[in-house]
């Protein structure tokens, strides 16, 4: 397998080590060892030394969040998700994906989503519709909510028009690049995806980007692409947070006492620990997990679940159980994919609420 020299030094280097072994949050679900870093590097230093095919242990790279949480306990300064993304990459150079990735990446490459879709609901369609006009700020939803959370991203409208800002939102929004970026990593396609979109968002003085995942690619992502983006990009923690210091989203205490589900991608790859917790507690008291900020846990998302579904439901169990154990009766997430893998666990214990269902009571 062609990999760069860097990548070959860090899985050398953590083929042999166990001092992340403790923090996969996919490991620690499944109980399997497969799923850690050190035995992901294991395979592609095997595969690296010709003694076993790339296409044998694709599967287990797509076992990975690349939620970095291996990498933040690292003191050393490796990087198991480097390397795994350039495995992804290289495996679909040589057409050595397994062929449910392949279906995602074409419809990624048709639709501009990994699910294939097209549609989006009525209530929605409405919405977006009742915001066509050109203003200077657009609310970029993302596929993610746009397909597979409709209700969450007409309530994350709702938040915006209560506090009576004017924002565009787009019938055909391109897609970020973010769902290929996980699925192939930096290919050509990718980077096109994102220089796509990086036009379109050029065209507005500032773009509140919605989900997590899509402002870590347009924020981080397109700067190490070499990719141009003139507008200010704001996450919508910050601009919420921007929203109550400044009045125009007028806290309203529900009497609720929560915690808060750190999304890794502001807190760890964006350094954003504190704007969601500035509007959180405008909104109700608001406790912490004994895991939170950077040291965050991972608790599923809506993309690995249309292939690891059974996976991303105890990943999100075993962040419920985390809350539970503290005695929460509440977490609050940030991330729409988070929000939904943690609502599809069948339990009572703990309500999950977005920041959306919070301030909108």
């Amino acid at each position: 397998m062609i990999m760069s020299e860097k990548c070959k030094q860090h899985v050398d280097s953590c083929r042999f080590c166990w001092m992340c072994h403790h923090i996969c949050p996919v490991g620690n679900a499944t109980g399997q060892e497969r799923n850690t870093a050190r035995a992901r590097a294991l395979g592609i230093s095997l595969v690296n030394r010709n003694a076993i095919d790339l296409s044998e242990i694709m599967d287990n790279i797509y076992e990975c969040a690349t939620c970095g949480a291996c990498v933040h306990d690292c003191v050393t300064g490796w990087d198991p998700v480097m390397f795994t993304k350039e495995t992804r990459l290289q495996a679909a150079l040589e057409d050595k994906l397994p062929a449910y990735i392949n279906t995602m990446v074409d419809n990624c490459l048709e639709t501009g989503n990994a699910y294939g879709k097209t549609v989006i609901c009525d209530t929605l369609a409405k919405c977006i519709a009742s915001h066509a006009t050109a203003t200077d700020t657009l609310l970029l939803l993302g596929v993610d909510a746009k397909f597979m959370a409709c209700k969450q991203a007409y309530k994350a409208a709702l938040v915006l028009e209560k506090a009576g800002v004017s924002f565009t939102l787009l019938d055909k929004e391109p897609a970020t690049g973010a769902q290929l970026d996980f699925l192939i990593g930096a290919a050509e396609e990718t980077k096109e995806q994102m220089a796509a979109c990086a036009k379109v968002l050029n065209g507005y003085k500032t773009v509140v980007v919605y989900d997590p995942a899509d402002a870590k690619t347009i924020k981080q992502l397109y700067k190490e692409y070499g990719i141009e983006v003139t507008a200010t990009v704001v996450t919508y923690t910050a601009f919420l947070a921007s929203l109550v210091k400044s009045g125009a989203l007028v806290g309203e205490k529900s009497g609720k006492t929560v915690v808060f589900q750190d999304p890794y991608q502001l807190s760890r790859d964006l350094d954003e620990t504190e704007e969601a917790r500035q509007v959180i507690s405008a909104f109700a008291t608001l406790e912490e997990m004994l895991l939170n900020r950077e040291e965050t846990v991972w608790a599923g998302n809506i993309l690995m679940a249309q292939y690891k579904p059974a996976v991303i439901e105890k990943v999100a169990e075993r962040r419920i159980f985390n809350a539970k154990s503290i005695g929460a009766k509440a977490m609050v997430t940030a991330s729409v994919s988070e929000y939904v893998a943690l609502t599809s666990v069948e339990q009572n214990d703990v309500e999950i609420l977005s920041m959306e269902d919070l301030i909108l009571g």
